[in-house]
């Protein structure tokens, strides 16, 4: 539905307004050739496979646009994971060790990629996406197979700060009809996770044609739903999953339902006393005192 994605290397090499040199054909050659092998690698192991200098490789990388090899590898890594099969990647659970090498390896993973997210993210994205958030009058979140559970439990923490969130699932095609109907003043919320679903991009592509505001949340600056949108946030991972790694993305949702808690106002206190009354006067959870 949405042809190959492009190789992040071969798209810059086309906007260049100079030829790369022989050595940097070299690199950018391998770089095209083996992008699954090239995404593990350090700048120096990448110029040892190509037999020229840790240099060389750091010319090409600034010539290529990038602020630095880290940039590079990261958009070699959200092309190699959009491409990945399953049965592709089960080397990774050998790199990621077992037993308790395993999960060590795992934490120190997912405190990489929040720390990747700290320092990346593009802050003046956040307020435009709360006020979103705050002022629309309906907001439909959306998510399909593994992003569905982060699209959940976004709508369901929304539901404790303001009124009107709809949970939707994207393999729903009931979905289409509460787009069709919906206020005009209504947000869409596309939580997007790669390998990203045909149908969550039949939303987008939907959204865009009902002139609906869009906000896609996402783990890759790849991800097909973007060009839809009229804002994105990108929460990126610096490690490839085995199958999904949502914690980036919880993390700023969390972020965003905070903000989004704090800038309501004083309509919060009466929105959560009428949700704890209706908790209390139908005993839906563990009450220590009863």
């Amino acid at each position: 539905m949405t042809g190959k994605t492009p190789h992040p290397i071969a798209q810059k090499i086309e906007t260049l307004p100079d030829k790369l040199t022989p050595k940097g054909r070299l690199i950018s050659d391998y770089l095209i050739e083996n992008p699954r092998k090239a995404v593990f690698m350090t700048a120096r192991e990448l110029a040892a496979a190509c037999g020229i200098s840790e240099a060389t490789v750091v010319r090409l990388v600034a010539q290529l646009g990038y602020n630095g090899y880290s940039d590079m590898q990261q958009a070699l890594r959200d092309y190699v994971d959009t491409e990945m099969t399953l049965l592709d990647r089960r080397d990774l659970m050998r790199r990621r060790g077992y037993g308790v090498e395993g999960f060590r390896k795992t934490v120190a993973e997912e405190i990489d990629n929040l720390t990747y997210l700290y320092n990346t993210m593009q802050l003046e994205d956040l307020e435009p996406a709360v006020r979103m958030l705050c002022e629309k009058s309906d907001v439909y979140v959306i998510g399909s197979r593994l992003s569905y559970t982060m699209a959940y439990y976004m709508g369901w923490s929304l539901t404790k700060v303001r009124k009107r969130i709809h949970i939707l699932k994207g393999s729903d095609s009931t979905t289409f009809d509460w787009l069709t109907i919906a206020p005009d003043d209504s947000l869409v919320v596309v939580v997007a996770t790669s390998r990203y679903p045909n149908e969550l991009i039949r939303v987008g592509r939907w959204a865009r044609r009902k002139n609906m505001d869009l906000l896609v949340i996402t783990d890759g600056a790849n991800c097909p739903v973007i060009p839809f949108s009229q804002l994105s946030l990108v929460a990126p991972s610096q490690h490839i999953p085995f199958l999904g790694s949502p914690t980036s993305i919880s993390c700023l949702i969390n972020y965003l339902v905070h903000e989004v808690a704090n800038q309501i106002g004083s309509s919060l206190k009466n929105h959560q006393e009428e949700i704890e009354r209706t908790y209390f006067e139908n005993d839906l959870l563990f009450n220590p005192m009863h």
